[in-house]
């Protein structure tokens, strides 16, 4: 039985999907989340739904009993992720969970970027409680970026020329799906990215199919942080934010894409597919 965690978030929920779509028998998938009314197709279905959060060791261990193999989508609520996947960890352990994949960032043990130290910490963590693991280090999503509407406002950041590891939210959960689900998995790391692209060039990329005259505006991580505040976003959000772009710039989130692409057994969605996609929707 494989139970996936965060399954009423975006990650969760395309993983689960793709267990299915791969050949995981629903009765052999257990979705968890808090808000579970939002699985109940997925319950029409055949998947077993229960409750969890990660504020709650009591509502984990009940979530993990019996499985076989945990999914652990890391958390949203950044500054309060170590004790909420320290509680995981133990719930996992106590139920003698047999293999443990965790969706931690790229490069998280070298990494420079803040977003990297609560990943750090969960490793170590999942290390030391003795659970079989492995790591699904991931990069940048596409998705964090919105490129539909970059066609009227353009792209801003603080990257310079630095390059990412773009792909999609759907790519990677993909991966997690295959990697929690196959044999030979323990004690592996996959540093998992599709192929680099600057800023720059993902600007160009949605001029060359919107027709738009697309241009990315470059400025200083601080200068960065300050329009997301100006634009709506939390303080810390817009920090992390920043600050990854920082990193980025110094080649923090450029990984090469045979680790995802070996696990998805295909060649990751490219950005320029990414891009189409995205204005279909606009359209």
């Amino acid at each position: 039985m494989i139970v996936v965690t965060g399954a009423t978030g975006k990650f969760g929920r395309l993983a689960v999907e793709a267990l299915l779509r791969r050949g995981t028998a629903p009765q052999d998938v257990v979705a968890t989340g808090r808000a579970t009314g939002s699985l109940a197709d997925l319950a029409e279905r055949g998947v077993t739904v229960r409750p969890a959060s990660y504020d709650d060791p009591a509502s984990l261990r009940a979530a993990f009993a019996g499985a076989d193999r945990l999914l652990f989508v890391s958390g949203s609520e950044v500054g309060r992720r170590v004790p909420q996947h320290e509680a995981v960890v133990a719930a996992a352990a106590a139920e003698g969970v047999g293999l443990v994949a965790y969706t931690s960032i790229v490069r998280a043990d070298t990494s420079s970027l803040g977003l990297a130290a609560e990943h750090v910490a969960t490793e170590r963590a999942l290390a030391a409680s003795g659970l079989p693991h492995v790591l699904l280090r991931n990069g940048w999503y596409v998705e964090n970026y919105d490129l539909a509407g970059a066609v009227e406002h353009g792209l801003r950041g603080a990257s310079g020329e630095g390059r990412f590891s773009l792909a999609t939210r759907a790519d990677y959960a993909e991966a997690a799906a295959v990697a929690v689900s196959s044999n030979g998995q323990e004690g592996r790391v996959h540093e998992l990215g599709g192929v680099g692209v600057t800023m720059t060039e993902l600007a160009a990329e949605i001029s060359r199919q919107s027709g738009a005259d697309v241009r990315y505006t470059d400025s200083t991580p601080a200068e960065y942080e300050t329009f997301l505040v100006g634009v709506g976003l939390p303080a810390p959000l817009a920090a992390s934010l920043a600050d990854a772009d920082r990193g980025a710039g110094q080649g923090d989130l450029l990984v090469d894409p045979h680790d995802l692409e070996a696990l998805l057994g295909r060649p990751a969605t490219t950005v320029a597919e990414a891009v189409r996609a995205a204005l279909a929707v606009r359209v």
